[in-house]
C-alpha cells in the first residue's frame, strides 16, 4: 500500500509540468525521489513548522498553510537534481496543483471497498 503511494505520489509530480510550466520534472527516477523526499518532509518538517507559523496561521485564517507546503514543495527541488520550480510562488501554485493530482489519484485508484 506505502508503494502504491509513492508511486501515485511519482505520477502525479509527473503530471504537474503538464498543467504548470514553471514546474520540471526530468525523469521519472527525479520524480521518485522527489516524491519520496516530499513525503519525508511532509511528514517530518511541515508539522514543527505548522506549530511555529501558527499565529500567523490563525491570523491569515489559514493560508499561511498554502505558504508553508509551496515552501516544502520548493526546498524538495532545491535538493533533487532533475525536479526544478521556478520560484517559490510558483512553488506554491505547484504545491496546489500536486495536491490536488495527488488527491484524485489515489481517490480512483485507493477506493476502499466498503
Amino acid at each position: 500500500m506505502l508503494l502504491l503511494t509513492w508511486l501515485i505520489n511519482a505520477v502525479a509530480l509527473l503530471a504537474v509540468p503538464y498543467l504548470m510550466h514553471s514546474v520540471q520534472v526530468d525523469t521519472f527516477g527525479a520524480a521518485l525521489i522527489a516524491a519520496l523526499i516530499l513525503g519525508l518532509v511532509n511528514t517530518l518538517v511541515r508539522p514543527v513548522l505548522v506549530v511555529l507559523t501558527l499565529p500567523v496561521t490563525l491570523l491569515s485564517l489559514g493560508l499561511f498553510i498554502f505558504v508553508i507546503n509551496g515552501l516544502m514543495f520548493w526546498v524538495v527541488a532545491q535538493l533533487v537534481n532533475g525536479f526544478h520550480v521556478a520560484g517559490f510562488w510558483s512553488a506554491v501554485g505547484g504545491a496546489l496543483l500536486y495536491s490536488i493530482v495527488s488527491w484524485a489519484l489515489s481517490t480512483l485508484l485507493l477506493r476502499s471497498k466498503s
